[in-house]
């Protein structure tokens, strides 16, 4: 029997503008509808940024966090929410923390740490061992489950390293992401190594920056990993980028390449158990009776 498919939903990050496509959701209104309409085409967990409401400028503030998983959770109780603590924009800990205070309904389940720095094309996304460090004792004490970015096979050794700290703690869940200009580059042999680098008790999902998202996404389905896939990481539906995507159409692509290879969508529910997470409906972070 096959895996069930961990779809992870990435509607916005923080480099698409309006002015780049029109597809890219940046207000809340906008957001909490982009993710209704993939909670019913069928995703397992949803990866947020925030955007200033006056600039369309990626914002830390928990406000805002805050106002769109409100909006998600009225329909979509046990889907799991993750909050992006980027290191590109923000570079205080007091900032890049401040989704994960949120309480009650509004508690994110995951936030996102990326495990070294790293230069993307035409910018830095730092992250010092202090940093990652601080934000990775930050979530243990919040009960708020690391979602962990690696770029390359180094920092899934520092995530090692994390765990003999104490710092991470299993069962894990990776993003691997393939394909930028500094980093693992979106090919068998490199996706391959990190995959067998990664610690017991880990579920992973490939992605691929633009034009490798469509490959290493294909990769992932057809291995029996998960896939990570929205606007964020790609805005081009096709290669020779004639036709700018929707969300909506990058995930029933990934729909159809699920369907051929046998692979039901996992959902949110199952996600939750696999990693200890509270069930949803009212309980949202890590479940600490286990």
């Amino acid at each position: 029997m096959t895996t069930p498919l961990i779809i992870n939903f990435t509607p916005t990050g923080m480099i698409p503008t309006k002015a780049m496509t029109p597809h890219v959701p940046v207000h809340v209104p906008e957001i909490v509808e982009e993710v209704h309409r993939a909670v019913e085409i069928g995703i397992t967990m949803v990866h947020l940024h925030a955007r200033d409401e006056q600039t369309g400028e990626p914002t830390y503030r928990r406000d805002l966090y805050g106002q769109i998983i409100a909006g998600i959770r009225r329909y979509a109780p046990e889907l799991v929410i993750c909050v992006s603590l980027s290191g590109r924009n923000y570079k205080e800990l007091e900032q890049r923390a401040d989704p994960l205070f949120l309480e009650g309904n509004l508690k994110p389940d995951m936030g996102s740490l990326t495990l070294s720095s790293l230069n993307f094309n035409q910018t830095a996304s730092m992250n010092s061992p202090q940093m990652i460090q601080d934000l990775a004792q930050t979530m243990k004490d919040r009960g708020i489950v690391p979602e962990l970015e690696a770029f390359d096979i180094g920092m899934i050794n520092y995530a090692l390293y994390l765990e003999k700290k104490g710092l991470l703690e299993p069962p894990y869940y990776f993003n691997l992401l393939l394909g930028n200009i500094a980093c693992a580059q979106a090919n068998l042999m490199q996706a391959g190594i990190m995959i067998q680098e990664l610690p017991g008790e880990s579920y992973w999902s490939l992605a691929g920056i633009g034009e490798a998202q469509l490959k290493m996404n294909s990769v992932a389905i057809a291995m029996g990993g998960g896939v990570r896939v929205g606007l964020e990481d790609n805005i081009w539906y096709d290669t020779g980028r004639t036709q700018l995507a929707t969300n909506a159409a990058l995930l029933e692509r990934i729909h159809i390449l699920a369907g051929a290879n046998e692979r039901e969508i996992m959902p949110g529910a199952e996600l939750r158990k696999l990693l200890n997470l509270n069930p949803g409906n009212g309980l949202y972070g890590r479940n600490n009776s286990r």
